[in-house]
């Protein structure tokens, strides 16, 4: 079942982010206008605008929630070169008629130049934030008491040489601390514009272990998938085209003893889809990691998702009046697999269905052996 609804936004100007709270419950939006207005969605299933309010004096770039264990918490970042944490106080200095339940906790100044992207760290690394900004540097924030939102230290400074558009924290428990780093760099002779980093715990210090060479264009987004036990981490990546990346660990630097080494990984590209026919510029995953949405100049939203061989493909695509694109092919009518019926095993044989690469099998010479 389809269903799509239009929310009369009010802002007055272009809206750059959109991000939905831990639950699904509330999303937060930021505009060019200078303003994050906060929806709640009720049990009619309606949206409803319940705080509105101007945080930076430049257009606010991102938006972003923290997990709900730290509280009513967003972060923002500005041209105006700043990011700033927000909490929801309700009835606290609350104006009558100004949604002013919204309190700025702290502000984070560091950056020389516009910050273009915030994120907070999974919830098992606790109350971390990372920002990225236009003067190509990563920097770690973190809150040493989650009670008090006012005190936020600068942990790290990752330079990355080229300048930062978006980033992107892998939430896996069973590998390190990761970041993907996104450039929109025009240059193409600046290499690969995706640069990961991974925290080593026994140098306490970041890593640059891979540079995604095979993306030259400018990245307006990435986006580490849900890892439920997988062995290996897929990162999406919004550019001219939809690009889907593996990122698999092999083994830590022999040439470096104890926790000291770097991991090594192996990068496949599985998936560059051209289907926007144009920039991507968002791309964002369920919360299981099986479905993939990204959303482009075309002015449409799509969904992907990849089967049992980690072969993806469109599944769905809704334009931009909400209407729902029926290019792809309907569920009912989808490629099935080529299965034929199979007769009964008659009296005293064994039947096996064998598929291609599979080892023979002589089922005879063990007949014998079968007690009945």
């Amino acid at each position: 079942m389809f269903v799509s609804k239009s929310i009369q936004s009010t802002h007055k100007d272009l809206i750059h982010d959109l991000s939905y709270d831990f639950h699904g419950t509330r999303m937060a939006t930021c505009s060019s206008d200078q303003t994050v207005k906060i929806w709640d969605q009720g049990s009619d299933g309606e949206w409803t605008n319940s705080a509105s309010w101007k945080t930076h004096s430049g257009s606010v770039w991102r938006v972003t929630w923290a997990h709900p264990e730290y509280g009513q918490v967003v972060a923002t970042c500005s041209f105006d070169r700043t990011a700033a944490v927000w909490e929801e106080m309700v009835g606290e200095n609350v104006v009558e008629g100004e949604h002013r339940s919204w309190i700025k906790r702290a502000s984070l100044v560091d950056s020389r130049t516009a910050v273009t992207d915030v994120k907070f760290a999974p919830k098992h690394l606790g109350l971390q934030l990372a920002t990225c900004s236009a003067d190509g540097i990563v920097r770690v924030y973190e809150a040493p008491d989650v009670m008090n939102l006012s005190q936020w230290s600068l942990q790290h400074e990752i330079p990355c040489k080229l300048r930062c558009s978006c980033l992107s924290w892998n939430t896996s428990r069973r590998h390190p601390q990761m970041l993907a780093v996104g450039s929109d760099d025009p240059n193409p002779s600046a290499g690969g514009k995706v640069q990961i980093y991974e925290y080593n715990d026994a140098t306490r210090k970041w890593n640059k272990v891979e540079t995604i060479a095979m993306v030259t264009d400018p990245v307006h987004d990435v986006a580490f998938s849900p890892n439920l036990g997988r062995s290996y981490h897929l990162l999406a990546i919004a550019t001219k085209t939809l690009k889907i990346i593996s990122i698999e660990p092999l083994r830590r630097d022999a040439t470096l003893s104890g926790q000291t080494g770097l991991t090594k990984f192996e990068l496949r590209q599985i998936g560059d889809f051209n289907q926007h026919d144009s920039q991507v510029w968002r791309v964002c995953w369920n919360v299981l990691g099986t479905v993939l949405v990204s959303s482009g100049d075309d002015s449409c939203v799509r969904m992907w998702k990849g089967n049992y061989l980690g072969n993806w493909k469109c599944i769905a695509t809704m334009k931009g009046d909400g209407t729902r694109l029926d290019s792809q092919v309907p569920m009912a009518t989808r490629e099935q697999p080529n299965i034929q019926p199979v007769r009964p095993p008659q009296t005293g044989n064994m039947n096996i269905r064998r598929s291609d690469g599979w080892p023979t099998f002589n089922t005879k010479k063990d007949q014998s052996k079968v007690i009945l």
